[in-house]
């Protein structure tokens, strides 16, 4: 494996696909497909390994739930050879909840309950099984962990009346307890990655990654597209901050997050990977594009603070983005 501290590739992280319903910008969220990067060509994969889901007995007995109280899961193909005692573990992506409302509308979606998770997977690029397509994990145990609490698997909550579990950071040692139980241990190279919201995750849980294993074992995180910025919007406002405020808030982030930023940053700062790296100990690879196209339509340029439709040619088409608006771009790019 590399051994770079911290290496920013900027290149296109993270293809996302915005579907369903007409609704708040959670909503959409808690439906998108997102795909990462090193996963982008799914479709065009003959014949993809197909992983069954595989839940979590016994975490509800833990408080390890998603956010309508199902089991969470995760998709697991042993490795074999020389990978055997190698480990990846992928944290899915997807957006969060910063409220009641898209909360509960959350959990109606594969984001927030088992119930409604693809019962297989397809495991393709850096998942994928074959020497051609994946030469440096093709034969690693390979896991995706599914997304099912809207923080990031950072929460520790619940609100009683809606029925809302927030059990993020609950899910996330559930797990890791259930894979180190299945070999995980015994590992002498383990990779944590991620993509989107589970890009951030795998910043957020980095060290605590590393804390699981020896110091023998090689031990290194990656974040795919999840380099979320604290920056002001076209209008002068904070789109992102003030969103997630409400998930610091509504799920009780803060006792989760690293006490090298919130000793000195308050919760939502510290929930911003650009807080967080610098006190990050285990080595860090980040992936996000120059120009991150979620980025620009949903925090810099959202209809919220753009209600004239200046933006509108420029972040669906960045070829249309006059000198001004590139001006912008580049001082938060």
């Amino acid at each position: 494996m590399v051994s770079l501290k911290a290496a920013v590739l900027w290149l296109y992280a993270c293809s996302v696909v915005l579907g369903g319903s007409e609704g708040s910008f959670e909503e959409v969220r808690a439906t998108e497909k997102v795909v990462s990067f090193p996963e982008r060509n799914a479709n065009s994969t003959p014949n993809p390994l197909m992983v069954p889901l595989t839940l979590i007995q016994g975490a509800d007995l833990k408080g390890a739930v998603c956010l309508d109280g199902t089991l969470p899961g995760y998709h697991l193909h042993p490795g074999s050879g020389s990978g055997k005692h190698s480990w990846l573990i992928h944290l899915e992506g997807g957006g969060w909840c910063n409220t009641i409302r898209n909360c509960v509308f959350r959990k109606t979606t594969r984001r927030g309950s088992s119930k409604f998770m693809e019962k297989k997977l397809p495991f393709t690029g850096i998942l994928s099984n074959k020497a051609e397509e994946n030469p440096d994990f093709f034969n690693w145990n390979r896991v995706k962990l599914r997304y099912c609490d809207g923080a990031s698997f950072s929460g520790d909550g619940q609100n009683e009346s809606p029925q809302l579990y927030f059990r993020g950071q609950r899910i996330w040692s559930a797990a890791m307890e259930i894979l180190m139980s299945k070999g995980m241990q015994n590992a002498n190279q383990a990779l944590l990655s991620g993509c989107s919201a589970g890009g951030l995750a795998s910043i957020i849980h980095c060290d605590e990654f590393r804390a699981l294993f020896p110091q023998s074992t090689k031990v290194k995180c990656f974040s795919d597209a999840g380099l979320f910025l604290d920056v002001l919007d076209v209008s002068g406002g904070h789109t992102l901050r003030n969103m997630y405020r409400g998930v610091v808030s509504l799920q009780e982030v803060q006792k989760n997050l690293p006490s090298y930023c919130t000793s000195h940053l308050d919760p939502t700062s510290c929930f911003f990977p650009q807080n967080l790296i610098a006190g990050i100990k285990t080595p860090l690879f980040l992936l996000n594009a120059a120009y991150d196209e979620w980025q620009i339509v949903s925090s810099l340029a959202p209809s919220s603070a753009d209600p004239q439709g200046y933006w509108n040619e420029c972040k669906l088409h960045l070829a249309q983005c006059n000198s001004s608006q590139i001006q912008f771009l580049q001082g938060d790019f």
